[in-house]
C-alpha cells in the first residue's frame, strides 16, 4: 500500500501535476521548470524529489545540468498507472494548455543570459 500512498500523494498537489504534464512534452532541468511555473528553485526541487520517490520521475546528469524527464512506471504499477492516464487527462484545462503551448520553446541558455544580464 505504500507505493499507491506515495504516488497518491505525488499527484495532490497542482504545481506537482503541471510538472508532470510539461515533462511530457520533453527533458527539462530545475531552472526551466522553475521558469515555466514561477515558482522557486528550492520548491521545484522539493517537488521534483516527490514525484521521484513516488516513481514518477527520474533524472540524468549532464556535466552541471541535471536533466528531469518521465519516469517509464517500471518501478511501481500505481506509477505506471497515472503517467499512461494522464497523457489523456487535463487535456482540456486552459492553464495547462498554456504551459504545454511553452514549454517547447523555454531554454536554459536563455535563462542563464537573462540571469547574467539581471546581475549586471
Amino acid at each position: 500500500m505504500k507505493d499507491f500512498i506515495n504516488v497518491m500523494k505525488a499527484v495532490s498537489d497542482p504545481n506537482r501535476v503541471k510538472l508532470l504534464k510539461i515533462l511530457q512534452t520533453r527533458i527539462l532541468c530545475v531552472c526551466e521548470i522553475q521558469a515555466l511555473l514561477s515558482i522557486a528553485q528550492p520548491t521545484v526541487s522539493k517537488h521534483l524529489k516527490v514525484l521521484e520517490d513516488a516513481g514518477l520521475v527520474t533524472f540524468k546528469k549532464d556535466g552541471l545540468w541535471v536533466n528531469y524527464q518521465l519516469a517509464d512506471g517500471s518501478r511501481s504499477p500505481y506509477a505506471a498507472t497515472v503517467l499512461g492516464n494522464l497523457r489523456h487527462w487535463l487535456g482540456d484545462d486552459e492553464e495547462i494548455k498554456e504551459l504545454m503551448r511553452k514549454t517547447p520553446d523555454v531554454s536554459r541558455e536563455q535563462i542563464i543570459k537573462k540571469h547574467k544580464l539581471d546581475k549586471a
